[in-house]
C-alpha cells in the first residue's frame, strides 16, 4: 500500500479543561486532509509530529484520564494560568484581611441591636451574595 500525500494540511490549537480534576491544557495540531485511492477523503491529527486521534472526539484528561473534557479556542488555558502566576500574595492578604474585617462588622452589626432583636432590611438579607 503506498503512503497517499496530504492535499491540504491545516494548523489548529485548542485549549482543553477537564471537569473532573480542573486540569488545563493546549495543544497545537496539523490537519492534514486527505483522499485515498477510491476517492474517499479522511484526515490525519498529528501533534508534535505523531499521528493523534481527533481531539474533538473523545479527548482524555493527561492528569487523571477524564473524558468529561471542555474544549476551547486556543490561548484560553494559557492566559488563566499567566494570570494566576501574575497574582501578588500582597494581594491574597489584603482579599482576607477585608474578609476578617466585613465578618466583625457584621458581627458587631448583629449584637448591637437593643434587646437582641435585629430589624432586618433587604440589603442585609443579600449582603452574603454579594460579589466583590
Amino acid at each position: 500500500m503506498s503512503e497517499i500525500a496530504a492535499t491540504t494540511t491545516v494548523h489548529e490549537a485548542y485549549a482543553f479543561a477537564c471537569m473532573r480534576c480542573g486540569h488545563g491544557w493546549e495543544q497545537a495540531y496539523e490537519i492534514e486532509h486527505h483522499v485515498d485511492a477510491s476517492n474517499n477523503a479522511f484526515v490525519v491529527y498529528k501533534a508534535d509530529g505523531e499521528r493523534v486521534p481527533s481531539p474533538l472526539s473523545t479527548p482524555t484528561c493527561a492528569n487523571c484520564g477524564g473524558h468529561v473534557v471542555r474544549i476551547m479556542r486556543a490561548g484560553r488555558v494559557s492566559t488563566a494560568q499567566q494570570l494566576l502566576q501574575n497574582r501578588r500574595p500582597a494581594d491574597d492578604i489584603a482579599d482576607a484581611a477585608t474578609d476578617v474585617r466585613e465578618r466583625k462588622a457584621e458581627a458587631v452589626a448583629a449584637t448591637a441591636a437593643p434587646g437582641g432583636e435585629h430589624h432586618w432590611h433587604l440589603a442585609d438579607l443579600l449582603h452574603p451574595f454579594h460579589r466583590k
